[in-house]
């Protein structure tokens, strides 16, 4: 069964998404990052559904979505001076802050943690959804769980079809990438998962640099896992620009960076064409999407630059590269 979708930018639409949510339901919505798959986030068994429909761990901790920064006393009794610092600069916007949680909040949407990760979404349809349903929406990526991200609503559609009420279409996503997850309930804050808001934006605006957590078995936000954001097709990150295409590998496609080679693959898809790391986040995932569709037997992907935006690109890759 196909899932019903309805556009973002319509006020009945909105409303539509809004009663599902309060009556315990699943809508897909747009974000500037990657589309969401939102349940009530004080409804466990709305949340329940989330994990049934993506195939998703009960251990992954879900990230709790607010219409704005004055909600978020709603989910956690944080009086931090830097959320108020972080959140004047940078939300709404790609950051995730995970913060001390209220009793209220079900154990589901946190993996039992006493964290919360929160963030208050730029698009539009999100803040629309989420100020009409009246509550926080938990909301992790809207696809099977582990598979590469979606950022239309089509993807949306064809991955998860009838197991969501409803997908709002808000259009491609621009950032293209997840949020950037930095937590703040240590001793210092660090980074858990880079993301859409570069790190170096981060360290300004706090005036320290940043450690990046490593990969976890056990992960304290989402996104932390050893293998994630994957292709179904194997995929292999380059130590530099693509050489001869692999003899003996069957059909291999490539991911380029900014231009395709001469040499014969068969299928190339280039991530930036400009060089510029925000036009290759807004295309990473469908251009994965697409090369994973084309039949190949391998994928290969060249390596970028390792600032900005470029860190959240090759910390997507890294995973999606690693042994199944």
């Amino acid at each position: 069964m196909s899932a019903r979708v309805l556009a973002a930018a319509d006020p009945a639409a909105i409303r539509e998404g809004a009663t599902v949510l309060r009556q315990g339901g699943l809508v897909a919505f747009p974000t500037e990052t990657v589309y969401g798959l939102g349940a009530d986030a004080f409804n466990p068994i709305a949340v329940a559904r989330v994990f049934e429909a993506k195939a998703r761990p009960f251990f992954d901790p879900l990230i709790v979505h607010l219409a704005s920064e004055g909600d978020l006393a709603r989910v956690s009794p944080s009086e931090d001076p830097r959320v108020r610092a972080l959140g004047a600069r940078f939300w709404p916007g790609p950051l995730t802050l995970v913060l001390p949680r209220r009793p209220e909040v079900p154990d589901l949407v946190t993996a039992g943690l006493e964290t919360v990760a929160v963030r208050v979404p730029a698009h539009p349809g999100a803040h629309a959804l989420i100020a009409a349903s009246g509550t926080a929406v938990a909301a992790p990526s809207a696809n099977p769980f582990g598979y590469v991200s979606p950022t239309t609503a089509a993807h949306v559609a064809e991955l998860l079809g009838g197991s969501v009420d409803l997908v709002l279409d808000g259009g491609p996503c621009s950032v293209g990438v997840e949020s950037t997850i930095l937590s703040l309930v240590g001793e210092a804050p660090v980074i858990l998962r880079p993301g859409g808001l570069a790190r170096e934006a981060l360290e300004e605006a706090l005036g320290l640099p940043l450690e990046v957590a490593a990969p976890a078995e056990r992960p304290l936000a989402p996104g932390q896992l050893l293998k994630h954001y994957a292709t179904r097709t194997p995929l292999r990150l380059l130590p530099g620009p693509a050489g001869p295409r692999p003899r003996g590998a069957g059909r291999v496609g490539l991911l380029a960076w900014s231009a395709a080679p001469s040499r014969a693959y068969a299928a190339v898809e280039v991530l930036s064409p400009d060089g510029s790391t925000k036009t290759a986040a807004a295309g990473l995932f469908a251009a994965l999407r697409r090369l994973d569709a084309a039949g190949l037997d391998l994928i290969l992907a060249e390596p970028c630059h390792e600032a900005g935006l470029g860190h959240a690109i090759m910390d997507r890759l890294r995973r999606a590269a690693r042994e199944r």
